[in-house]
């Protein structure tokens, strides 16, 4: 009887541990973290950038797999379906959790129930850029110039819906200016429609946009950031050159699927947020690429999702936009 005791004791002391026991071993084996955009794309090159230095970490390979298509549905799905263990994880721009779920009718999967938040990666702040031939050399010349020429100034924008086009749709609403949006695939193609001409203004990256602004292929009249940046110190923010208020900022983050053990999601931010906040991560990965981490725990992440539905939800509803 005795002896029956002590086992079940120690099977239940074993039950217990076993998260604990799971977050101080884990990973095991190679961890896989989804991408819903193609290769080279900024959310992938982070993914990278932080997968290669937790793999030096953990002595564990981290394999980056990109699964692209239908504004980051297809791998949101397989992440929300995949087991909750830690091994499949999911480096997502900001769209998947504060956009979609609101220009959808219906998604294959819920941002609030089907994932946990896990922790922020970098966020990348938007220029106004336009052709050098646009007779505007700051926001506010820009805002007059749209306002005597209504539906007349083409802007180059992402997909309907996406971030990019969102931070058009903004910019438009709080300007008080109508453009003629133009939708590409892609930033880079509307880049280089603005570059030749085609289209005269355009919101995208600094990371992308920058070596076009140092080239002077395009002019640079504003950055969505709430304060100037290292890479463009010269350069006025939006919100300060007439339009107050105004930020524009990519972000992406790092999720699991719902379920997944606290203690693993611990170690993982803690992890992560150990190479976000390294002088070595900062000075070859983040400022070449005009980067910002976006820091703090998983409860943080949490609050920081929240806060993005809560802003783009507002302007999809008054602008209704609808992509289905």
């Amino acid at each position: 009887m005795i002896q029956r005791l002590c086992g079940l004791f120690i099977i239940a002391c074993v039950a217990c541990g076993t998260p604990v026991a799971e977050a101080q071993t884990y990973p095991q084996k190679p961890v896989r973290i989804i991408v819903p955009q193609a290769a080279g794309g900024a959310t992938d090159l982070m993914a990278r950038a932080v997968g290669q230095r937790l793999s030096a970490t953990w002595g564990q390979q981290v394999v980056v797999e990109n699964k692209p298509g239908a504004n980051n549905l297809i791998a949101a799905e397989y992440v929300a379906k995949s087991p909750p263990d830690g091994y499949t994880l999911f480096a997502s721009p900001e769209a998947t959790f504060v956009t979609n779920p609101y220009i959808y009718r219906n998604l294959p999967y819920d941002s609030d129930r089907d994932f946990t938040p896990v922790s922020g990666l970098g966020a990348i702040y938007q220029v106004l850029v336009v052709h050098p031939s646009v007779p505007a050399n700051n926001v506010r010349e820009l805002i007059a110039l749209a306002k005597a020429k209504p539906g007349e100034i083409a802007v180059g924008t992402l997909a309907k819906g996406a971030a990019g086009h969102l931070n058009v749709v903004l910019f438009e609403q709080m300007a008080g200016v109508k453009l003629n949006v133009v939708h590409y695939r892609g930033g880079a193609p509307s880049l280089k429609d603005v570059i030749g001409g085609h289209v005269q203004i355009t919101i995208l990256s600094v990371a992308l946009t920058g070596p076009q602004i140092k080239a002077g292929a395009v002019k640079a009249l504003g950055i969505g950031s709430p304060k100037r940046i290292d890479a463009f110190p010269d350069l006025p923010t939006i919100d300060e050159s007439g339009v107050p208020g105004y930020e524009a900022a990519g972000w992406f983050g790092l999720v699991a699927p719902a379920g997944t053990p606290r203690e693993i999601v611990a170690k993982l931010n803690a992890d992560i947020q150990r190479v976000v906040t390294s002088a070595e991560f900062k000075e070859k990965f983040l400022t070449p690429n005009s980067i910002e981490p976006i820091l703090g725990t998983p409860q943080q992440f949490a609050g920081y999702i929240r806060a993005g539905a809560a802003k783009w939800s507002k302007l999809i509803r008054d602008t209704n936009i609808r992509v289905d």
